[in-house]
């Protein structure tokens, strides 16, 4: 990986994502470009390798999103730990001779925001411990970014939203623990996003977007944390679970309000999103993509299988693997689509669902089990039965993903940013 661009960041004693952010917005005052920088959420092993190769052919910086239920001490749904993402990231980066930046961070740390915590009703105490040691591994593991959300809280009325004061004031407590951890072990700088898209939030209008960024900067610097500022804040831009509608208008307004604290927006729930060529016209700074992918990569088995049962018919395999009604067994029985469920559909009943709600809730429900052993082994046979016939299928998966990648980094008008970076570190050398 490019370490050319970091080593400059830690010469500075700047956080290696602001001083790519701000070199973005450097570039954009020089050249009227402006640029967004792509957050994947590393919800596969393939989405990983996917988008570093990509990352590569655009010549762009990356950064990986991880959320507690992805990755964390007990290896989350992936089978990662804090430790092994990281490992597994660098080793792939050294494999492909990857030469642009990678970004690796904590994506909705915060009480009650990992499923297990949630489902067992957890205390506050339990939880916010966990979250801390969760924030120390990812410090320890040369993560980058942690973005701290603490807009959960189960003793609040479903739907209702926390005050934000009480948002600001454990935001600041999960910053100063993590601060504290990373100084006295003299870890790096790394950098901070706060708030959250999510309605219960409560960073859905103006009053409390601003509100909770001047209480957030008063209460860091009575913590004595004046100079410890997040890079991003978390906008809430028209898009969420279930609508791809990006507001820009909106959008514009959040981005000029962040600019004034010294922070850039950031998007969540981008997935599908219509018009993605707005987020840089608009000035957002970055955006995450992530069940997307997990969509794509289901589509991809989907015509993998395809393929598989056309050679078998034509007597050219001896077996035939049924991966997608695995994959559809193993989601309904783990659950997890009860998570996503809209009014009036009954957590008890799968089969009572819409059958085009059903697709969407297996589709979106494979990240959860595409580790579990029984699904890999079914993969793994597939993918063993095409290669046999002549095929190709990690070929078919990852054109697949790069389909999203490359309308992501071709709209956010990243091509090509890693070499302006280092060209510019190298001429002021």
């Amino acid at each position: 990986m490019n370490e050319v661009i970091r080593a400059e960041a830690e010469r500075r004693g700047v956080p290696l994502t602001r001083y790519i952010m701000d070199k973005m917005d450097g570039l954009y005052h020089q050249t009227g470009t402006r640029r967004t920088l792509l957050a994947v959420c590393p919800n596969s092993l393939n989405v990983i390798r996917s988008a570093l190769r990509a990352a590569k052919r655009w010549d762009a910086p990356i950064k990986f999103a991880a959320t507690l239920n992805q990755v964390d001490l007990d290896g989350g749904y992936t089978g990662l730990t804090q430790y092994d993402l990281v490992r597994f990231i660098r080793s792939e980066a050294k494999r492909i001779h990857l030469t642009v930046h990678v970004i690796i961070a904590v994506d909705h740390g915060g009480p009650w925001l990992k499923d297990l915590h949630s489902r067992e009703n957890w205390t506050y105490n339990h939880t916010m411990d966990a979250v801390k040691k969760s924030f120390e591994a990812a410090i320890e593991a040369g993560y980058d970014l942690i973005h701290v959300d603490p807009t959960v809280d189960i003793s609040f009325p479903r739907g209702s939203s926390m005050p934000i004061d009480i948002v600001a004031e454990r935001t600041v407590e999960l910053i100063t623990h993590s601060e504290s951890f990373r100084r006295q072990r003299g870890f790096p700088p790394i950098a901070y996003e706060v708030g959250t898209e999510e309605v219960h939030g409560g960073l859905a209008n103006m009053d409390v977007f601003t509100r909770f960024l001047t209480q957030l900067k008063t209460l860091l610097a009575n913590a004595g944390l004046k100079d410890v500022w997040p890079v991003f804040v978390v906008g809430k831009v028209g898009t969420d679970l279930h609508t791809t509608t990006f507001d820009p208008h909106v959008a514009r307004i959040l981005v000029e309000e962040a600019a004034a604290y010294g922070s850039y927006i950031k998007g969540h729930y981008t997935d599908n999103v219509d018009h993605p060529e707005l987020y840089p016209a608009v000035g957002m700074g970055a955006a995450n993509v992530g069940p997307e992918f997990t969509e794509k990569e289901y589509d991809a088995l989907e015509e993998l299988e395809k393929i598989q049962d056309v050679l078998y018919t034509r007597g050219l395999l001896p077996i035939k693997i049924s991966l997608l009604s695995l994959l559809r067994e193993a989601v309904i029985e783990s659950g997890r689509w009860k998570k996503w469920l809209l009014e009036g559909e009954s957590p008890h009943s799968f089969e009572s669902i819409h059958p085009q709600r059903q697709l969407w809730l297996i589709k979106t429900g494979c990240r959860y089990i595409w580790e579990k052993p029984s699904i890999a082994a079914a993969r793994s046979r597939l993918f063993e039965n095409l290669r046999n016939a002549g095929f190709d299928p990690d070929a078919v998966l990852d054109a697949h993903l790069q389909q999203i990648l490359d309308k992501y980094f071709s709209n956010f008008n990243l091509k090509g940013l890693n070499t302006l970076i280092t060209q510019q570190i190298k001429n002021y050398a």
